[in-house]
């Protein structure tokens, strides 16, 4: 009895250090990334170089895991399209929305305040606050961990889900006019992009 009681507690002990470094993890590579931003973007008012936009544009996705996020985004209809689809469909969601990040880069300037970070395995929650001026702003994530890195698979602004609004005009369009309309919308999108 002694025994497993002994085992029971170093097993939950161990777990709760894995969540506490998982959570330290996350919280190094956001912060990591968010200093990146900022260094790059310089004081306001900054012209951007097309190479500056380049390299913006990829530390601000390059930790967004776009094939869930598409996948999130399509819901049901994504196992039901071929792999040659789903790849397309992929690349033009993920064009999309790297084009749409640059939209708006005074954001970014945003203090960010950590209020919590959930890790439960390979998957982890964050709720943050941004506040620019006198504008606060919730922004929260949803991980994933995929070999051994953690990956941004939705974004929630002032709760609003960037795949769950995604759906929500993809899945009118493929039910009023079916998927190939939705590929020939999203690939002008994209060439606009």
């Amino acid at each position: 009895m002694r025994l497993t009681l002994i085992v029971l507690l170093t097993f939950i002990g161990f777990n709760s250090v894995l969540a506490q470094s998982a959570d330290q993890e996350i919280k190094n590579l956001l912060e990591q990334r968010d200093e990146q931003i900022k260094e790059l973007m310089g004081p306001e008012g900054t012209e951007y170089t097309d190479d500056q936009r380049s390299e913006l544009k990829e530390i601000i996705n390059g930790i967004i895991d776009f094939e869930a996020m598409a996948k999130e985004a399509l819901d049901e209809t994504f196992n039901t399209i071929s792999e040659e689809q789903r790849t397309e469909f992929v690349e033009l969601f993920s064009t999309i929305v790297r084009d749409q990040s640059l939209n708006k880069l005074d954001i970014y300037r945003a203090k960010v305040t950590y209020n919590s970070i959930t890790a439960n395995g390979d998957e982890a929650r964050v709720e943050t606050l941004a506040q620019l001026d006198d504008v606060r702003t919730p922004v929260n994530y949803d991980m994933q961990k995929k070999e051994g890195e953690w990956f941004i698979t939705d974004m929630e602004i002032d709760d609003v889900s960037t795949a769950g609004s995604y759906n929500r005009q993809f899945q009118r369009i493929i039910n009023q006019k079916g998927f190939d309309s939705l590929m020939t919308s999203l690939r002008k999108r994209a060439d606009r992009a």
